[in-house]
């Protein structure tokens, strides 16, 4: 089931509404937990008891890590925890992966295992992971009641696709949390805008981005816009989806941390990671990169602390080679920035968003490539190798120009600035004919049965 679907919009959602209002309050956990499981269930109900060994698993590693704390214990089962979240993400993620890899080092032929990948299990596991260790770290005490910590990791809003929360975020909100008119508001603000930017302008860019995979005649000027299409569409489809998750929270008393900021306004591939995926990034910053080591090592280990941060960045958004190229491509990437440009770049002005745009553009090329020699293809043909221009693609713009063109200026915050320059009384009056304006839109689109793919199977 998707936010961005007629079951959930009009079905599912209004359901857990009413149900949510009419539960006693010491039972909203519990109603927001069997919703949540229905919730994750719709699409893949035989994975839903995958979920809940995840669960338990650190139900009772929590309990059990702060009761020995200080101990050798302690750390044996913080390691006994974080092996088994590990171990069903690399079974039911990467095995069929690394049995590819395995037989084409060594030319053997063993069969692929063909496992289903759940939905999910990567924000899943590491809310999981980042709980027990929080719970080792003493920043968090252990969650004694199962239903709580089930409804953390399970909470619908955030289940599938982010941001990923932390246990120490929400634990107040999970026992205590208010509800108020002015945040409702608020979370049908977020939610809607979340709404148009998936299926007005993802979905469209989306549309865009397939007629590309799907021409024989690929220009440098489709190859280009492809490019910067692509971007657009993960940043509206995925920053969408967070915009609907946070506003979602909203409905339930829950804040959620922002999961963007405005990324391709960045003067540097630092800057972009600071503004893009937030919840990601800072989770492998404080449970990878910092245990490691981090930057007060020598510089050789720096370097191998930062290489292994990104590649596993590279590897958990799928299982390919590809992404691990990706994440290995901005690594190199940050290094040279940190050692190199960190003192040129705030000098070049307006040529540091060009130097930003344009390796961010080849990082998307990269990543939506089905295999390498792909995206070699892709990224030459930005330089040559192809017709400049065809009829095809004048055809594809012509389409797309003004969805292109709206995403591009979207994506900055000139018209949040624009609207909070606007009086209060113009604002009270045009938000709701906006907001059910984008609703109508939204919804007449899905129910046209239009193009509504969903990126986040992967993860």
């Amino acid at each position: 089931m998707l936010f961005s679907g007629i079951p959930f919009l009009f079905y599912f959602f209004p359901a857990v509404i009413i149900l949510y209002l009419i539960t006693p309050r010491v039972l909203k956990n519990a109603t927001l937990l069997l919703c949540s499981l229905f919730f994750y269930g719709w699409g893949e109900p035989r994975l839903v008891p995958l979920m809940l060994v995840a669960i338990l698993c650190a139900y009772l590693f929590g309990l059990l890590i702060e009761k020995f704390a200080g101990t050798l214990w302690s750390r044996i089962f913080l390691a006994l925890s974080v092996t088994v979240s590990i171990g069903m993400l690399g079974y039911f993620k990467y095995v069929d992966f690394f049995i590819e890899s395995f037989n084409a080092a060594t030319g053997l032929g063993l069969p692929f295992l063909n496992v289903a990948l759940p939905i999910g299990i990567s924000f899943y596991t590491f809310q999981a992971m980042s709980y027990t260790i929080d719970v080792y770290r003493g920043d968090t005490t252990a969650q004694k009641n199962p239903v709580t910590l089930a409804t953390y990791v399970a909470l619908f809003p955030q289940l599938i696709a982010g941001p990923i929360v932390r246990y120490s975020d929400v634990a107040e909100q999970l026992s205590s949390r208010t509800h108020t008119v002015e945040k409702t508001a608020e979370g049908v603000r977020r939610f809607m805008l979340g709404l148009g930017k998936k299926v007005l302008i993802a979905n469209v860019l989306g549309e865009f981005c397939e007629a590309f995979r799907a021409t024989q005649q690929p220009s440098v000027v489709f190859t280009w816009v492809y490019g910067i299409a692509f971007a657009l569409q993960i940043y509206f489809d995925f920053s969408g989806y967070s915009d609907m998750a946070i506003g979602l929270g909203k409905f339930f008393g829950f804040t959620f941390m922002e999961n963007f900021n405005y990324p391709f306004v960045s003067k540097s591939i630092s800057e972009f990671w600071r503004r893009w995926h937030i919840s990601l990034g800072s989770w492998f910053r404080d449970y990878v990169y910092i245990p490691l080591g981090g930057s007060r090592v020598s510089s050789f280990r720096w370097v191998f602390n930062f290489f292994v941060v990104w590649m596993l960045t590279g590897l958990w958004h799928g299982a390919a080679w590809n992404f691990v190229l990706w994440g290995l491509y901005f690594a190199v990437m940050l290094a040279v920035e940190r050692l190199l440009l960190a003192k040129i770049l705030p000098k070049l002005g307006w040529t540091s968003h060009l130097y930003t745009l344009f390796f961010i553009l080849i990082s998307f090329v990269i990543f939506d490539s089905p295999t390498l020699s792909a995206a070699a293809e892709n990224i030459s043909r930005l330089f040559g190798g192809a017709p400049l221009m065809t009829a095809e693609t004048a055809y594809w713009l012509k389409n797309y120009g003004v969805v292109l063109i709206l995403a591009a200026v979207g994506a900055t915050p000139l018209v949040k600035t624009l609207t909070k320059r606007l009086p209060d009384s113009v604002i009270a009056v045009a938000e709701p004919v906006v907001l059910t304006a984008l609703l109508l839109l939204s919804t007449a689109y899905l129910v046209d049965g239009s193009f509504n793919p969903f990126l986040y199977f992967r993860f």
